[in-house]
């Protein structure tokens, strides 16, 4: 059997058997919601559904959802069966924490009875999936935005970034400015959340984002309730607030200016290799016209060196940004786990869940 490879989000979890050139088997909200009686029972109108966010700004937040949502995903999705369960890899985001790494691999060796397990960052995994172990990722997910470099696959932590910002916030922006424009609009953040994906765009460049803001026209869109609202120029602020943070109240560079500073740490000999090698990553960097902005800014910016994205490989399906570190993972796992570098059980056993700091790095 196959390993599992999991890449757990704030907004998306994939998961599936171990295939590289391939988009995950399973990609699900990682939202749950769970029924809370409240009361003595017996009656149904005392019963309500809480909804509960296992995975916060990237980090598991909530332990007993994220192992109700793991026994889904393993075992009624991806068919293990208990008393036979295989290997696991897991995708990890920047930064995170020894006692969540430590609490991690417990839960899978103790209430999973896991094989065999490992885990690697998700920047080193995103350059695997398109060939390369040097370079840096600028991964825009749900709940963060992470720069990370990442030299011969292993992440220069101290010039690494993380902003707390992410997709969450740039919907909650287009709601904010929506209602601006439609003030008796009444509409769902999920519903602002399909709406940012069908409008929300990057103008070419500022000069261009500010004509829009005079001259875009409105467009008519009717809601599943029936409402009916105008919406135009706010799919550009959306984007452009990725390239001016002050449109979300932040003193902050834009994404571009902040990686070349974020990676200015780095020893000048690697600095061309990871600038030349920079890889967009996560569900936001799809957003319409954001590759090419990104890239003409660039072209403009104050470093010697300027950043040039990669191109990915022809073979690798059309959302490797999306699904990149799946995908790394994918390829890791056909390494690791033939070649015994993973955390075994007798490992586990022998150590506890500080084994995890020694054999995954």
């Amino acid at each position: 059997m196959e390993a599992v490879v999991v890449d757990a989000g704030s907004k998306l979890l994939k998961a599936g058997f171990a295939s590289p050139d391939q988009d995950p088997a399973l990609i699900m909200p990682s939202k749950m919601k769970r029924v809370v009686e409240d009361g003595d029972g017996g009656d149904a109108s005392m019963i309500e559904e809480v909804t509960v966010d296992p995975v916060v700004r990237g980090f598991i937040r909530d332990w007993d959802a994220m192992e109700d949502l793991l026994r889904h995903v393993l075992y009624t999705d991806l068919g293990w069966e208990v008393g036979d369960e295989g290997q696991i890899l897991f995708a990890e985001p920047l930064f995170t924490p020894k006692a969540i790494r430590e609490q991690l691999v417990q839960l899978m060796f103790e209430t999973f009875n896991v094989s065999g397990f490992y885990a690697s960052e998700q920047a080193v995994l995103s350059l695997y999936a398109v060939g390369r172990i040097s370079g840096c990722t600028v991964d825009i997910g749900h709940g963060k935005i992470d720069i990370a470099p990442v030299c011969e696959g292993a992440v220069q932590h101290i010039a690494s970034k993380r902003f707390q910002i992410g997709g969450i916030d740039l919907t909650n922006l287009l709601a904010q400015e929506l209602r601006k424009s439609n003030p008796l609009m009444n509409i769902d953040i999920s519903e602002v959340e399909k709406l940012k994906e069908q409008y929300a765009r990057c103008a070419e460049d500022q000069a261009a984002f500010e004509e829009t803001q005079r001259t875009w026209p409105k467009e008519m869109h009717t809601l599943p309730d029936g409402q009916t609202i105008t919406i135009g120029r706010e799919g550009y602020i959306v984007g452009e607030a990725l390239f001016q943070p002050s449109i979300l109240g932040l003193e902050e560079y834009g994404i571009v200016e902040q990686l070349v500073r974020s990676i200015s740490s780095v020893s000048s000999e690697n600095l061309r290799q990871l600038l030349e090698n920079t890889m967009l990553c996560g569900g936001t960097a799809s957003l319409s016209g954001f590759e090419e902005r990104f890239q003409k800014e660039a072209n403009l910016c104050s470093s010697s060196i300027r950043p040039s994205l990669i191109k990915p490989p022809e073979y690798m399906p059309e959302n490797l940004s999306k699904n990149s570190a799946w995908m790394g993972g994918a390829i890791l796992a056909k390494v690791v786990f033939p070649q015994n570098q993973h955390v075994t059980k007798g490992d586990y056993d022998e150590t506890g869940p500080a084994i995890v700091h020694k054999k995954c790095f």
